[in-house]
C-alpha cells in the first residue's frame, strides 16, 4: 500500500479509494494504514473523495510546497 503512495509524484494527488482499488482493499483500510505508518510516505497526497484532508493543518504546508492548489482544507483537482 505504501508503495502505491510512493509512486505519486510531487504535486500529484489521489484518493483513498483509488489507492484501495489499486491494492485490492477498501478506502478505510488505506486510511488506517496511513494513520499508523503514513509518516513513511507522502500521506498528504492521498485525500478523501471530496478532496479534503484528514488533517488540513498538517497537509497545507506540504500542498503549498508542492504547488497543489487547495482551499485550505481540500485540494482543488480534476478527477479523471
Amino acid at each position: 500500500m505504501l508503495a502505491a503512495v510512493d509512486k505519486l509524484s510531487p504535486g500529484e494527488v489521489t484518493t483513498y479509494g483509488e489507492i484501495a482499488a489499486e491494492v485490492g482493499t477498501g478506502p478505510r483500510q488505506v486510511g488506517r494504514v496511513l494513520a499508523e505508518v503514513g509518516h513513511l510516505t507522502a500521506w498528504w497526497r492521498v485525500v478523501r473523495a471530496d478532496g479534503s484532508s484528514h488533517d488540513p493543518a498538517r497537509s497545507v504546508p506540504h500542498w503549498d510546497a508542492e504547488g497543489i492548489s487547495h482551499t485550505g482544507c481540500a485540494v482543488r483537482w480534476q478527477h479523471d
